[in-house]
């Protein structure tokens, strides 16, 4: 995988997405095998520690939190209540009003807008990789590209490496590598080509690899 790739992992619901994304966050504990991260191997590590190398992470529920604002949110996640640097950091998600960073970040707020505040969080350090859970969940269509085009600014412009869990194929059609789950395997990695035959019927498919769109024998 090369730096500033987008990557969008999808399959069926109960195949294992979000279970990934969490075991490489550290959210979820690993049992076997080793999580490794620029050549080292990060499986032992905290999600304070995974979080100081580089990796952040897009809940897909994002918390809300009554008494505190969205200021104050941001101050914590980028290290600095420097209101300039507050106010670049919400124009790189879309937000261009002064006044937004003084919402509580509560049940009033709308999908779309917890779902900018959970990105602005996201990519205020501007980690090395950024990981988001289903991130057009709760939102409305014409929130979904706006979302989608922040997160390739972030790729293109900080060389941000980007995992997304999802099955909206705009993510689909944007990423240079589909990560195809199916019963918590592995099925597929490559292009979307590739995967769209067996993501129109995946519930045929018991081969525990997809070798490709040729591997017509998981269709038979």
């Amino acid at each position: 995988m090369k730096k500033g790739n987008s990557i969008t992992i999808t399959g069926p619901n109960g195949s294992g997405k979000t279970t990934l994304a969490k075991l490489i966050m550290g959210i979820n504990p690993v049992t076997s095998g080793e999580i490794l991260f620029e050549g080292k191997n990060i499986t032992d590590l905290s999600i304070t520690d995974r979080a100081r190398t580089g990796i952040s992470y897009s809940f897909q529920q994002p918390a809300r939190f009554k008494g505190l604002t969205f200021r104050d949110l941001l101050a914590m996640a980028s290290g600095t209540d420097e209101e300039a640097k507050l106010l670049a950091l919400i124009r790189r998600v879309g937000i261009c009003s002064l006044s937004f960073l003084d919402k509580p970040v509560d049940s009033k707020l709308s999908g779309g807008e917890i779902k900018k505040i959970e990105l602005a969080t996201t990519i205020a350090r501007n980690p090395k990789l950024a990981i988001y859970d289903e991130p057009d969940t709760g939102i409305d269509l014409w929130t979904i590209g706006p979302m989608g085009q922040a997160s390739e600014r972030e790729r293109t412009e900080h060389q941000t490496t980007t995992v997304v869990v999802s099955h909206n194929r705009a993510f689909l059609e944007a990423a240079d590598i589909v990560l195809l789950l199916n019963q918590g395997r592995l099925a597929y990695v490559g292009n979307l080509k590739g995967a769209l035959p067996m993501l129109t019927d995946l519930s045929i498919c018991s081969y525990k690899e997809c070798v490709s769109q040729d591997d017509v024998r998981c269709f038979r």
